[in-house]
């Protein structure tokens, strides 16, 4: 069993910091519908290293192909896009609607450099991959221990 050292203010402020954020984010998005959803969605992501890439992988459903942009500049990539409204029901006829519509923008600061020249994505089933391999200089390398 691994000794923790213990801080009680550190892990209230914490605490403290990640309900209060969780308060703004319910206040500042309807769960009710309505045009007040317009515009106000992101897309969520997961970030991870796979091999010599860094993938990222963002839920679009909904998004066309030709809605999206995606950009790398000083090491921060940035996803672009937007989710129209389907305009085959009325809003006469329109109970409740819960899904976002509208322009999102999601930027990330990449932990390493990235070989921007040989940047791919993939978006299929509403999911957009990109995958941007690193520069030869970040990649991890072994290093042979010699003896003298």
């Amino acid at each position: 069993m691994a000794l923790v050292r213990f801080q009680p203010f550190v892990d209230d402020f914490q605490a403290l910091q990640d309900r209060i954020n969780r308060i703004f984010q319910d206040t500042s998005v309807s769960r009710f519908g309505g045009d007040e959803t317009m515009g106000a969605w992101t897309p969520l992501c997961d970030i991870y290293e796979e091999g010599d890439n860094i993938v990222v992988k963002a839920e679009l459903p909904g998004v066309d192909k030709s809605n999206i942009d995606v950009q790398v500049e000083n090491n921060v990539l940035t996803l672009r896009g937007e989710r129209k409204r389907d305009n085959e029901v009325k809003s006469e006829n329109l109970y409740r609607t819960e899904r976002f519509f509208g322009a999102f923008t999601r930027s990330f600061t990449l932990p390493v450099s990235v070989d921007t020249e040989k940047i791919r994505a993939e978006y299929k089933d509403g999911v957009l991959q990109v995958f941007l391999p690193k520069v030869e200089e970040a990649r991890p390398r072994k290093i042979k221990v010699l003896t003298s």
